[in-house]
């Protein structure tokens, strides 16, 4: 008798863990512009900046999982995207000013070294490939490049074409993308190693801001409170969330629409969420017990009903169902929100931190409940069939 041996999992190599060094610089530099202009206007500005670093980051993650990292051509690939990656967080401070040139141009290269190779094998074939590589070589990226010629507002809704249209590019081109397949485990590690570059950036904040000035008490207690949360906001997405988004991938129909909902557009909004409260604790640690400013609430308490809110979403699309503890997490620190000006910073990040502990202790406790219960049943029906 033949015993079929199943094919090993993909692992993250060596070289993606290398080129995931790159965009923890990039994370950062977006969240000193966040923190630079953090209006609503600024808010967008960011967004649509970060956007092309996102996507380029997603285009080398597909590739990653479709071809072999090992080889020395992919690899070289991989190191040359990196580059370019790292011009384009070089530019982000003065995208929209005098380096805007340099950070379209560092896109577009980008996306030309992860897509020519593809483009130039299917042309061979007799057929040109419409997918989110060529759209970029030939849409958004020229799009990027024409903005960085203007300047004001024309440069940013030129740059928000772009970012739109990438994110929609899967979405609009379902019908021709369906038949991907992809590795589920190698891509949903991708996009946690993604989250942990965001969570990664959040100590670094907290850290930078407490060096900035006098490490007094009250700085050392926000430290810890900032700290808390993080690893809160870590605990709710690796202990039961990353296993679930990763199922989700192995048993999908159609892989292309976990990938392009949960992955694609679920990660950019807990990637930026995490940036995002990154920027409120780095002030909110710089001064324990000065009150809140109401964009710094914003960004600190709105930035985690996001986070939470995005799991409703993406448990929605994987497995059609409510996640209840966490939205309402999410309504609860949307509706303590408003106290948080009135309150010195330490208050309101260990009053969000509490909140975040506390849901990640009632989903821990249901889960154990739901296991005791299973395993009395089970014990039941032995006594039964006994």
């Amino acid at each position: 008798m033949t015993v079929t041996e199943e094919p090993a999992e993909k692992r993250v190599g060596w070289a993606e863990l290398f080129f995931d060094l790159v965009f923890v610089f990039a994370v950062t530099e977006v969240s000193a512009l966040v923190e630079h202009d953090h209006t609503w206007a600024g808010l967008l500005r960011g967004l649509v900046v970060f956007v092309p670093i996102y996507w380029m980051w997603v285009g080398t993650a597909i590739q990653t999982n479709l071809r072999d990292a090992g080889r020395p051509v992919l690899r070289l690939e991989i190191f040359a995207v990196a580059l370019a990656a790292v011009f384009m967080a070089l530019a982000l401070p003065e995208a929209y000013g005098r380096l805007g040139l340099l950070f379209a141009i560092a896109y577009w290269a980008g996306r030309v070294v992860l897509g020519a190779g593809m483009l130039w094998r299917e042309r061979r074939r007799g057929h040109f490939p419409l997918n989110p590589h060529s759209v970029s070589i030939f849409l958004t990226g020229p799009l990027l490049l024409v903005g960085a010629l203007v300047h004001g507002d024309v440069r940013e809704g030129l740059w928000g074409l772009a970012a739109f249209i990438d994110l929609s590019t899967p979405t609009a081109l379902r019908s021709r993308l369906r038949g991907m397949h992809l590795d589920s485990a190698h891509f949903a590690e991708r996009f946690g190693l993604f989250v942990l570059i965001a969570l990664g950036e959040s100590v670094v904040a907290i850290g930078s801001s407490a060096r900035e000035g006098r490490l007094t008490a009250g700085v050392c207690f926000a430290v810890a409170a900032a700290f808390a949360l993080c690893c809160g906001l870590w605990w709710v997405y690796f202990h039961f969330a990353a296993d679930a988004v990763r199922h989700s991938l192995a048993t999908a129909k159609v892989q292309l629409d976990i990938i392009r909902l949960v992955f694609s557009y679920g990660h950019l909004s807990f990637i930026a969420a995490i940036i995002v409260v990154a920027v409120g604790m780095r002030e909110s640690v710089a001064h324990p017990g000065d009150d809140l400013s109401w964009s710094t609430t914003g960004l600190l308490f709105g930035g985690t009903a996001m986070y939470l809110a995005t799991f409703g979403f993406t448990r929605w699309t994987m497995f059609r169902l409510v996640s209840v503890t966490r939205l309402t997490t999410a309504a609860i620190v949307l509706a303590v929100l408003p106290l948080a000006p009135h309150v010195p910073a330490l208050a309101s990040l260990s009053m969000l931190a509490l909140i975040v502990a506390g849901l990640n202790t009632v989903e821990l406790l249901r889960v154990e409940n739901i296991g005791w219960q299973a395993a009395l049943k089970r014990r039941a029906e032995n006594q039964r069939s006994s």
